[in-house]
């Protein structure tokens, strides 16, 4: 078994409608020799970034879901789909950050790889404003217009009758903001980033990422059975401290197992160091 034999020349549906086919095709394509399709198929139903259709279980489940039902939906074996979220980074609670995740589903062969990319780079914001002035300095600092805008009345909407999304010219955005304020019970609106793909390319490459990294899963093989994805399912800490040789929180080595044969493999520093800076150690920096 080998990618040549799997996927080369095969067809692999795309769960999307936001354009996200512009950076996973071709690397499908070209890494792969996999051609992607888009088929007409409406992801919002799986939950939205505005809240009012609240997303349908975690990330991946999510991912995992349009997936399925894109294979339904076409009747074919090999589907594509990806998820996206924004929150504080899990080690820097402070600083916020994007964490994208692109599914492939291969019926005919079960198996389901994962990549990943966890990134710092991400212009999502939200404020509230009460004038057309506050609008346009936000959308300066987000990268408008090659970012859009979205405007709703309230943080939470009661409904999708609240919310103007798409925003990409300065036009729509003063004609959103003052619609909006009309309507408004208090004065306010809410103005946050699109964080739909094709409305946010600093996003957009942050999927294309993660489509890399799926792509270097798939090209890891078993060392048994030659099946792709054989990827780390275990992360031990203990990495020795450079001072004292205590054991650190970080990563001393990583567990790799197929999902077909079940067959391991421990991997000593995966990170390339064999000791960690004393900054990370509970003795040398209490």
């Amino acid at each position: 078994m080998d990618n040549q034999t799997l996927f080369k020349n095969r067809v692999a549906v795309l769960g999307t409608m936001h354009k996200k086919e512009s950076v996973i095709a071709p690397l499908f394509d070209q890494k792969l020799g996999i051609k992607v399709i888009v088929p007409q198929f409406n992801t919002d139903k799986f939950g939205s970034f505005t809240r009012d259709i609240e997303r349908s279980g975690s990330q991946i489940e999510a991912a995992r879901l349009k997936a399925q039902q894109v294979l339904l939906l076409t009747g074919e074996s090999l589907a594509i789909a990806s998820e996206g979220s924004f929150a504080p980074h899990p080690y820097l609670p402070l600083a916020s950050c994007n964490r994208e995740v692109v599914i492939l589903i291969d019926k005919k062969n079960e198996l389901e790889i994962i990549g990943e990319e966890l990134s710092f780079d991400t212009n999502h914001s939200h404020l509230k404003v009460t004038n057309i002035k506050q609008a346009m300095d936000f959308a300066g600092k987000v990268g408008f217009p090659e970012h859009g805008l979205i405007v709703m009345l309230n943080e939470y909407p009661d409904s999708s009758d609240e919310i103007i999304k798409g925003i990409n010219t300065e036009a729509a955005l003063i004609e959103a903001i003052n619609n909006s304020l009309k309507k408004s019970g208090n004065g306010t609106v809410h103005l946050e980033t699109d964080m739909r793909a094709m409305y946010n390319p600093t996003r957009m490459k942050n999927i294309e990422k993660a489509t890399y990294n799926l792509i270097e899963k798939i090209n890891c093989l078993c060392p048994k059975c030659s099946t792709p994805g054989f990827d780390i399912i275990q992360r031990i800490p203990g990495l020795p401290c450079e001072w004292c040789g205590a054991p650190t929180t970080l990563t001393k080595s990583v567990i790799y197992k197929c999902q077909k044969c079940g067959f391991r493999k421990e991997k000593l520093f995966p990170d390339g160091k064999q000791f960690a800076n004393p900054v990370n150690c509970m003795y040398c920096n209490p």
